[in-house]
């Protein structure tokens, strides 16, 4: 059997982030061959993975990257909040959304992507996974991108610069000042955060929502007695105040709490010199629709102490 030394396992654990006796065991089984030891260590981590995958992972970190007058949102789960302030997960998000800015556009293709030499993103999170503890997933992600103009960003409960709890993505089209623009468009993404609509405009709801829409206000404004004429126009005034809810350009900036978006953009165009289009918005909010299982804490310690 080779020797074995602490300066072997060392370098294993540095090359591998695998625990001391795990470690110690590759090298053993594998009679000092560091690159077998590897191998070794990264298949008894797909092993672990594939235990993990069916752990709900619903906390982790959204992380945006912008070059230009392009911008990716990605957003990258994991079962606890204390893995989203792990320096090794945080490198490893920020270089994700990176890769999702240059290389991908569905979050098929940013699995399948370059991570580095001989290794794609999803490889490099499984690894992660074995080296962590914890069940990860890569989510979501999505680009916006304009000929003229900029895109701007918001992230709100940052850890780290671009990496938190929820992010946003707005794309403004414009000949006007850049600098401006993009100082509009954090404004218009603060907003987006905090107001949390729905579609960009009346023209974006879904048809069969707004017509499910109709008829239950139809239906309340009959159930008040009210004439059929009289209900029409109630309908009407009603699914005014649910486009001032849903849509983007209907809603009240948050800010002054009195300019509607769409005469804000407007009033803007004069300030930056040139009309504004605001082509898109993107929200990602952390574990968003992501059903979270109760567990018992105490007895899940208690299975792995005893296990």
């Amino acid at each position: 059997m080779a020797d074995i030394t602490a300066a072997m396992v060392k370098e294993l654990r540095e090359k591998t982030g695998a625990g001391m006796m795990d470690a110690k065991k590759a090298l053993v089984e594998n009679s000092g061959d560091m690159d077998a030891s590897i191998d070794f260590l990264r298949t008894k981590g797909l092993a672990k993975a594939e235990k993990k995958a069916n752990r709900t992972a619903a906390e982790g970190l959204v992380a945006i990257t912008i070059d230009g007058p392009c911008g990716a949102l990605v957003e990258i789960n994991a079962e606890t909040d204390f893995v989203a302030r792990n320096e090794q997960f945080q490198e490893f998000v920020g270089k994700v959304s990176n890769i999702a800015l240059k290389q991908a556009d569905t979050i098929e293709s940013l699995a399948s992507s370059d991570y580095e030499a001989g290794k794609n993103v999803q490889n490099a999170l499984t690894d992660l996974i074995s080296t962590i503890g914890e069940n990860m997933s890569l989510r979501r992600m999505t680009k916006l991108q304009v000929e003229k103009g900029v895109v701007s960003s918001y992230m709100h409960g940052a850890l780290v610069p671009n990496m938190g709890k929820i992010g946003v993505l707005v794309a403004l089209e414009s000949d006007g000042d850049t600098e401006k623009l993009t100082a509009l468009g954090k404004q218009l993404a603060m907003h987006i955060a905090a107001a949390f609509p729905q579609c960009l405009d009346k023209e974006s709801i879904d048809q069969d929502i707004l017509n499910r829409e109709r008829d239950v206000l139809k239906e309340q404004a009959k159930a008040e007695g009210k004439p059929e004429e009289i209900a029409v126009k109630m309908v009407e005034g009603r699914l005014r105040k649910y486009y001032e809810e849903v849509c983007l350009m209907e809603q009240i900036f948050v800010v002054d709490g009195e300019t509607k978006i769409s005469k804000l953009l407007e009033n803007a165009a004069a300030d930056v010199g040139a009309p504004i289009q605001l082509k898109a918005y993107a929200r990602f909010q952390l574990g968003e629709g992501i059903e979270k299982e109760e567990g018992d804490f105490a007895a899940e310690v208690a299975a792995a102490v005893n296990g």
